[in-house]
């Protein structure tokens, strides 16, 4: 279902937009889903004992709502054509993440990346820990998202290539530290992209839930695809930046 030039895309650049893959209904449905919960709902999903705060939608996170947006379209398929037919393990959750404006203005926002699956010692894991857990994001926008600073996800072009090549120099095991500072060829990128639109990205790019000064909430679903070799692959996965993604092999 992709083209060569779109899997020389994310390739290049990490991470891919494919436009109305998810159709209008589905949206609507998953919306009003994640509307009701905020409403009449509301915050859930606490875990004290693993220092995991309240959150909403937690009861969506396995919903078939929410989960139909990627194993009831071609979602999962192109996932399959990144990271080989046979190879994607069905989804056990996605999130639904809004995302309420801040009031915050000029020199305030600041965009700050991270890895994930590194522990904080308070984002449910310990300091010191970190594991790849997935293979590629897979984020599903319900509602048209075409202005920066929006609650966008943002992610930095290009910075897989960077982040593996410092690791085979000096050793993932840096990441017990916490995440390293480094040097990226560009800087923070807001996707923009519609309702149904679908945004792949590489597990290893530096990104972040973006600063949302608008008046909206920014209303989206991540989920993470994992490759079923993914856990015996294991830290290798942090220099061998294609070793789990046998359908871009072709464009290397």
């Amino acid at each position: 279902m992709l083209t060569k030039a779109q899997k020389r895309h994310f390739v290049e650049e990490g991470y891919l937009k494919i436009p109305n893959v998810v159709p209008k209904l589905m949206i609507d449905n998953a919306l009003r889903a994640v509307n009701h919960s905020i409403g009449f709902v509301g915050l859930g999903g606490e875990d004290m004992e693993n220092n995991r705060s309240a959150f909403f939608c937690a009861e969506l996170l396995t919903a078939p709502v929410i989960l139909d947006l990627y194993h009831k379209t071609p979602a999962f398929e192109l996932a399959e054509d990144i990271l080989g037919v046979g190879n994607v393990l069905p989804l056990a959750r996605a999130k639904p993440y809004p995302r309420f404006p801040d009031l915050l203005s000029g020199e305030d926002v600041v965009h700050r990346g991270h890895l994930d699956g590194i522990g904080s010692g308070t984002n449910g894991m310990p300091k010191g820990y970190y594991h790849r857990g997935f293979s590629l994001f897979a984020v599903v926008y319900l509602a048209d998202l075409q202005d920066d600073n929006a609650g966008n996800f943002t992610l930095w072009p290009k910075s897989h290539h960077t982040i593996a090549e410092h690791f085979a120099q000096v050793g993932h095991e840096v990441l017990a530290n916490g995440m390293p500072k480094l040097e990226y060829p560009e800087g923070p990128m807001m996707v923009k992209a519609n309702a149904g639109d679908l945004i792949l990205a590489h597990s290893m790019i530096f990104h972040t839930g973006g600063v949302n000064t608008s008046p909206n909430v920014r209303q989206a679903v991540i989920a993470r695809f994992k490759h079923k070799d993914n856990d015996a692959i294991g830290k290798d996965g942090y220099t061998d930046l294609w070793r789990e993604y046998p359908g871009v092999h072709d464009v290397l």
